[in-house]
């Protein structure tokens, strides 16, 4: 469209050369790096002068107080928290909807006391900060950290679905079609591909660990296994699930992407059979077993597996790593079996496709309140000022982009900067005043933004550079208002005087 001489002026910042070369790849090989050259030419253009005129309009003085509300201290008191869905390794899950906007989120509560028992400090805080570098629609993806007196907690994607080991041993016959198997091995080898272009191995592939959403599509979960290795490095390390771990895992030997192919094997067997491929579901058998199994024998195939099934299971199942499907091209390898003949990638990344089953809205798909199991209590561990380091690396509020998501998604954004036209925003900086505006009705986030405009443009950007919060004892002083309480409140907990946003 950009392109159609009818319907668009190219800029003139781009050179003619650049523009025929882009309509000709467009036409010979499209794909998401076409406008690239584009791109760093405008990104070049924009970031002189016109940078420049930006830092001086009111559009800059938005930026500012929307980085001021982003970093407003999270707490406990954000949400509204609701059942419990489910059981982590240092404890459970639950739903909860920030007050301030109603969106819905899954509320992971590490208990303070059990990792510290269980030295899992590192994992807790490798786990966070793999989820706050990877956006990928096949991820879920990581929205606010903060803790509490007892726990630490995650605030994830809430994925309504249940995982995907519900659906194949709880309803119906163990197992699924094929063809509902086959989308979700495409969509797991988009998930994988985008943490492995972050180059992080994840370990853990498993059903419990792949979680469906409202629509119907999964999304990659639990990442306190993953690891990120460095360019031209392998790694080792005995980690993972029994029945899971791939040959050159139990083996400690050194590997990079490997295991995570080895693992969407045995999950695409498992979705087809109704089992994984080395123990039946349930069965009671000894790890050194299941190890020896997964070292030495062959999986056996039912008639349940079409040729293509069978033979791409063959082959992420190979035991040689390095014979092993995805081996040497990685994804794009593991995309181009013709198991998935009939997936468009690219439509499927883009979100354009619809998933073979859809969740039933009114149905939970997840365990009775009263059948999760309690964790136990932990004694004779105690916290102290030491263990303070962590904390704080680990509580560290909202997570740009996906807040940034809400806002918008929740229409927060769009009610706050269409509240009155542009020259009333506008901050005189000399006098620090603000021209006068008519006395009107507004929303809570219009009278948390207006009381944030108090700041000088010069301050308020020499706060943001230095990752400091506003000094609210620098704002004017004025006469008290109604709203002063309100106002000092960025999360809604005042909802009777409120926008209707608060109630929604």
């Amino acid at each position: 469209m950009f392109f159609d001489a009818e319907a668009a002026t190219p800029l003139p910042e781009i050179p003619t050369r650049v523009l025929k070369e882009c309509r000709l790849r467009l036409k010979q090989n499209p794909g998401k790096d076409v406008f690239e050259e584009c791109t760093r030419i405008v990104h070049n253009y924009l970031s002189g002068e016109p940078f420049e005129a930006y830092k001086e309009s009111s559009y800059f003085s938005r930026f500012l107080q929307w980085k001021w509300l982003e970093r407003q201290p999270v707490t406990k008191d954000t949400f509204r928290h609701y059942r419990v869905l489910g059981k982590g390794g240092f404890g459970e899950v639950c739903a909860c909807q920030v007050r301030a906007t109603g969106k819905m989120y899954a509320c992971k509560k590490l208990e303070k006391k059990r990792i510290k028992r269980r030295k899992g400090e590192a994992m807790a805080l490798n786990e966070k900060r793999i989820l706050e570098k990877v956006h990928s629609r096949f991820v879920v993806s990581l929205c606010y950290t903060y803790e509490t007196r007892d726990f630490l907690c995650l605030v994830l994607t809430i994925m309504n679905g249940g995982d995907l080991k519900f659906h194949i041993h709880n309803l119906g016959n163990p197992g699924f079609e094929e063809e509902r198997a086959i989308f979700y091995a495409a969509e797991l080898c988009c998930g994988l591909e985008d943490l492995q272009r972050e180059r992080i191995v994840y370990r853990d592939l498993k059903p419990e660990n792949i979680l469906l959403d409202d629509r119907g599509h999964i999304r990659i979960s639990d990442l306190g296994l993953a690891m990120e290795i460095p360019e031209g490095e392998t790694i080792r390390g005995r980690v993972g699930t029994v029945g899971y771990m791939a040959p050159e895992v139990i083996n400690n030997e050194h590997y990079t992407f490997s295991p995570d192919w080895w693992g969407l094997g045995c999950l695409m067997y498992e979705m087809i059979e109704g089992h994984s491929p080395f123990r039946k579901f349930k069965e009671k058998v000894k790890r050194e077993e299941v190890d020896r199994r997964v070292r030495k024998d062959t999986e056996q195939y039912s008639e349940k597996f079409s040729e293509d099934a069978k033979s791409f299971c063959k082959m992420l199942l190979t035991k040689n790593p390095k014979q092993r499907l995805g081996s040497k091209a990685g994804a794009v390898e593991v995309k181009a079996h013709p198991v998935f003949k009939d997936i468009n990638f690219k439509r499927l990344e883009a979100n354009m496709l619809e998933p073979p089953f859809c969740p039933d809205p009114q149905a939970i798909y997840c365990k009775d309140v009263v059948d999760i199991e309690q964790f136990s209590t932990v004694r004779g561990v105690y916290l102290d000022t030491a263990d303070d380091t962590f904390y704080s690396q680990f509580a560290t509020g909202c997570v740009s982009i996906p807040w940034q998501n809400e806002m918008i998604e929740s229409g927060c954004f769009k009610d706050i900067n269409d509240v009155e036209p542009e020259e009333n925003m506008v901050l005189n900086v000399e006098e620090k005043t603000r021209y006068p505006v008519s006395k009107t009705k507004r929303s809570f986030f219009y009278r948390l933004f207006r009381r944030g405009t108090s700041l000088t443009r010069d301050r308020a950007f020499q706060n943001f550079q230095n990752g400091y919060q506003p000094d609210f004892q620098a704002l004017p002083a004025g006469k008290p208002t109604a709203t002063s309480q309100i106002d000092r409140d960025p999360w809604g907990h005042h909802q009777e005087a409120g926008s209707s946003l608060l109630t929604h």
